[in-house]
């Protein structure tokens, strides 16, 4: 683990066990994104991309996309559990705090989303409520 990770993972509350539990490569980055999500303290979230690229230890190149690829994952994995959206914990840097295009692209396709963009902040708001309430 570099500084930079620790330094983030010491940003976001967690103790060395929890650190170790998601920086290990032992799980699947999805299973390690979920866990990270799940252990992050109330108030430090929302989350950003780059915010769970380096508290997971991810090194470039992609690591941008390497995360959003295992929130669809997640996702998905929430759609057909009938859970909240884990992903929706996380946000864009830009995009006024919200996530990217993709997630509200993926949660219409799972039908958890309306298909009209002006409701998606407020569904988004309510999903992160949901997956808030669902890690406490």
């Amino acid at each position: 683990m570099t500084g930079l990770e620790d330094e983030s993972l010491d940003t976001l509350g967690l103790n060395s066990d929890q650190r170790l539990s998601v920086m290990t490569d032992d799980l699947p980055m999805p299973a390690r994104l979920r866990q990270l999500l799940q252990i992050a303290p109330r108030d430090s979230l929302p989350m950003t991309y780059q915010q769970v690229a380096e508290a997971l230890g991810l090194q470039p190149p992609r690591t941008i996309q390497r995360v959003a690829q295992a929130l669809e994952t997640l996702m998905r994995e929430d759609a057909e559990q009938g859970r909240p959206f884990v992903a929706a914990l996380v946000v864009s840097r830009r995009g006024e705090g919200l996530p990217a295009q993709g997630f509200f692209d993926l949660a219409v396709e799972l039908g958890r989303f309306p298909a009209e963009p002006a409701r998606w902040e407020e569904t988004w708001r309510e999903a992160f409520d949901r997956a808030v309430v669902t890690k406490d």
